[in-house]
């Protein structure tokens, strides 16, 4: 079994509040739950206003099919979110 782990950052320029940073974070989150089926939550990031990391897992048993749904993946977020894409990883880790 493949554990797939996709690091997805943004800097959310002008943005001064929580709740402004929430909004992004639970659009994306839901539109990212709802169209994959992985699951998301955000990682690391949580004193700073400016910036939002988030992180993706999905697992399968095929590693072609896994890095497909995560590149999709990526597309989506990037495409749905007016915010700047500052950094993403794919990691690929063996469960077995």
């Amino acid at each position: 079994m493949l554990i797939a782990l996709l690091t997805v950052e943004y800097a959310l320029h002008g943005n001064d509040s929580l709740k402004g940073k929430r909004r992004v974070a639970n659009s994306l989150k839901q539109k990212t739950r709802n169209t994959f089926n992985v699951a998301i939550a955000e990682a690391g990031t949580e004193e700073s206003l400016t910036r939002l990391r988030l992180q993706v897992v999905s697992i399968s048993n095929n590693e072609r099919h896994l890095r497909s749904r995560m590149d999709k993946c990526l597309l989506m977020m990037e495409a749905v979110c007016s915010e700047e894409m500052t950094y993403s990883e794919l990691e690929i880790f063996d469960a077995d």
